[in-house]
């Protein structure tokens, strides 16, 4: 199988972008706060490398049979990734917020029902087996990463936790790509394999312009100093101030009456 001008042109792409984005993260010490992010970005990396090896050097069954098993690993790190941040934003303390575990707990459970009950629903026409198995896990994976990143913002939102810079970053860029893949594997689920590979063609090379897109998004974030915390203004800080000597002082008044 020969390759056309843009997929070489994407996978050049793809491999210069997890290069950048790895060297920013270790450059810019962000590796240590985002280590599954990292390991995914390092994932990215190693399978490039190896699936150009056995995409010229082995039988394309081979290649075929290492894109699907390499996607699978993708969609499990993407998980762990939305699991990371899901910490960053509810747990930067160590401890979960009051009742936000549960609550992103039940988020998560609904929003694999969800995924599931939209991935059941879509008929993919393709060939061979493999390739609708393949089709239908894609879009459970845009599916579940679009609901769980809608619904931690709203969650975020609704309990008033504000996102870090760089893990609002790292979310925007997944989450954002993983919305334009649910539209573009909704229009191909109606075109299919079968019917249409050029359009099919076509709507993939636009999920890799989306992807290219969101490299370069990171690379330019993740290298960029988070912006400085706003100070609280004079008048809380007083507020803060005075209530701390408030409750000295009742501390005090509390211990002596205890001796008496």
């Amino acid at each position: 199988m020969q390759l056309s001008g843009f997929d070489r042109f994407a996978w050049a792409t793809f491999f210069t972008g997890q290069i950048l984005i790895f060297f920013v993260l270790l450059l810019r010490r962000r590796a240590r706060n985002f280590p599954l992010f990292t390991l995914y970005i390092l994932q990215g990396i190693v399978t490039t490398v190896v699936g150009f090896f056995v995409f010229y050097h082995l039988p394309f069954p081979t290649y075929q049979h290492f894109y699907w098993s390499s996607g699978l690993l993708d969609e499990a790190l993407q998980l762990l990734v939305v699991y990371e941040i899901a910490v960053h934003v509810f747990c930067p303390t160590g401890v979960w917020a009051h009742d936000v575990r549960k609550t992103f707990i039940s988020l998560a459970g609904a929003s694999v029902v969800i995924a599931l009950l939209l991935t059941w629903l879509a008929h993919p026409a393709a060939p061979q087996w493999i390739q609708t198995f393949i089709l239908r896990s894609d879009f459970f994976s845009a599916a579940l990463m679009s609901e769980l990143f809608v619904g931690m913002v709203v969650l975020s939102a609704t309990v008033g936790l504000p996102w870090k810079t760089h893990v609002a970053r790292i979310a925007q860029g997944l989450g954002t790509y993983s919305l334009i893949c649910v539209g573009l594997d909704i229009i191909a689920d109606v075109v299919g394999l079968n019917r249409g590979r050029h359009i099919f063609a076509q709507l993939d090379h636009l999920k890799s312009v989306a992807w290219i897109a969101c490299e370069l998004y990171w690379v330019v974030m993740l290298w960029v100093e988070a912006p400085a915390p706003r100070e609280l203004p004079e008048t809380m800080r007083n507020q803060i101030y005075t209530l701390q000597r408030q409750v000295e002082n009742d501390l005090v008044r509390i211990r002596a009456w205890r001796k008496h």
